[in-house]
C-alpha cells in the first residue's frame, strides 16, 4: 500500500487518510477518490491529499475485517456490516460471552494493523449487546498477513451462551436478630438477578440456622429446582459449617469453598447428582456486582463453573465496595 501525500491527478480510487474541505467541497477520511469526486477536487482548487492506495496483493480494510470476523463469529453472535475497516459482533440472545482469550492475543500479535477487541471471558451480555469488534488499522492489509491472522484464528472462538430459564429453589436461615426485612429484600435482589436470565424462584422455605432443618429443606426443594441457593443468617466461614455440613447429609459434594473475588470471598460452590448449589455470600444480599454474580451467571448459562474456574478469577477480582458489609475491607480513618 502507497501512502503520502498524492496529486490529485494521481489520487483516482485512493482512500483519504484525511478529510478534505475546499470551496464548499467536503470529502470524508476514507472517502474512495472516484473520477466524479476528483474532477470536483480539482475543480474546487484541490492539488494534493493525503491518501492510501492499494497496491497488488492488498486486501482493503473493509474485505479483511469482514473476513475474519466470519471466522471468529460463533453461536449466537452476528455480524455488523463493514465500515471503515470494522466489523462490530452482536449478541443474539441474552447469556454469558465465551471467548478464546488465547486465540486473541495469538491474532493481535500477528501484526499491529490487525486488531481485535472483546469483552472479558464470561461478561453477561443482553440481546443486541456487542461482544467483540475487529478492527484493520491501515486502509489495507497484505493477503499473507491477513491469511496469518485467519490461520491463528479458530472458527467460532467468539461466541455467546444463552442463559436458561432455570428454576431456583432457596433457603434462608434465621437466628434472632436478623430481620424479616432483611430477608424480603434479599429475595428481591435475587429476582432483580435472575430476570435477564429467564430465570425463576420456583420455591422458597426459611428454617432455623442448624443442619438439620436445611438439610431436610434442601432435601425437599432439590427436586423440582435445577439450581439451589443457600443464604445463611451467618456467613458461612469453614467447610465444616452449617449449610456446607447440610449440603452433605443430604449427599451432596463441595466443589469449592472461599473464592478469590472480594466482594464474595465466602461463597461455597457444591452439587449434589448435578443439581448446582450455591451457599451465598453475605454480600450476595446486595444488588451491586459481587462474586456471587459471577458464579450464579455461569450456573445460569450452564456454562463450566468447577474449582479451577473459580481459582482464576483472581485477576480482576477486585470489585467495589459494599458499604452495606459487615466487615469493610478498610476501616474508617
Amino acid at each position: 500500500m502507497k501512502f503520502g501525500q498524492t496529486p490529485v491527478e494521481e489520487a483516482e480510487d485512493a482512500v483519504l487518510a484525511h478529510g478534505v474541505r475546499i470551496g464548499g467541497l467536503a470529502l470524508k477520511k476514507g472517502d474512495t477518490l472516484t473520477l466524479e469526486r476528483r474532477l470536483a477536487l480539482r475543480a474546487a482548487g484541490g492539488k494534493c491529499v493525503v491518501a492510501a492506495r492499494l497496491e497488488p496483493g492488498d486486501v482493503g480494510e473493509n474485505e479483511a475485517a469482514l473476513k475474519l470476523a466470519k471466522r471468529l463469529v460463533g453461536a449466537h453472535l452476528r455480524c455488523s456490516e463493514p465500515f471503515t475497516g470494522r466489523v462490530n459482533l452482536f449478541a443474539e440472545t441474552a447469556g454469558l460471552a465465551i471467548i478464546e482469550a488465547e486465540a486473541i492475543d495469538r491474532i493481535n500479535t500477528v501484526d499491529e494493523a490487525i486488531t481485535v477487541a472483546t469483552l472479558p471471558p464470561y461478561r453477561a451480555v443482553a440481546d443486541g449487546d456487542m461482544v467483540a469488534t475487529i478492527k484493520i488499522i491501515p486502509f489495507a492489509t497484505q493477503a499473507p498477513t491477513l491469511e496469518a491472522a485467519l490461520a491463528a484464528a479458530p472458527t467460532g472462538a467468539i461466541s455467546v451462551q444463552p442463559f436458561r430459564p432455570m428454576r431456583i429453589g432457596v433457603v434462608s436461615t434465621t437466628l434472632p436478630g436478623l430481620k424479616a426485612s432483611i430477608m424480603a429484600k434479599t429475595l428481591r435482589v435475587l429476582e432483580a438477578r435472575l430476570k435477564p436470565a429467564g430465570a425463576r424462584i420456583v420455591g422458597q422455605e426459611t428454617v432455623p440456622h442448624e443442619v438439620g432443618p436445611v438439610a431436610k429443606a434442601l432435601a425437599r426443594l432439590i427436586d423440582g429446582s435445577d439450581a439451589l441457593i443457600a443464604f445463611g443468617a451467618s456467613a458461612i466461614t469453614d467447610r465444616r459449617d452449617v449449610i456446607p455440613a447440610a449440603i452433605e447429609a443430604i449427599g451432596g459434594r463441595i466443589e469449592r469453598f472461599g473464592m478469590p473475588v472480594d466482594p464474595g470471598n465466602l461463597l461455597l460452590l457444591a452439587e449434589r447428582h448435578g443439581i448446582p448449589i450455591i451457599g451465598a455470600p453475605g454480600c450476595a444480599r446486595s444488588p451491586k456486582e459481587n462474586g456471587f454474580d459471577w458464579v450464579l451467571q455461569r450456573v445460569l448459562a450452564g456454562a463450566p463453573i468447577h474449582d479451577a474456574d473459580i481459582r482464576a478469577m483472581g485477576v480482576g477480582g477486585l470489585l467495589m465496595e459494599i458499604a452495606s458489609r459487615p466487615q469493610p475491607r478498610a476501616p474508617d480513618d
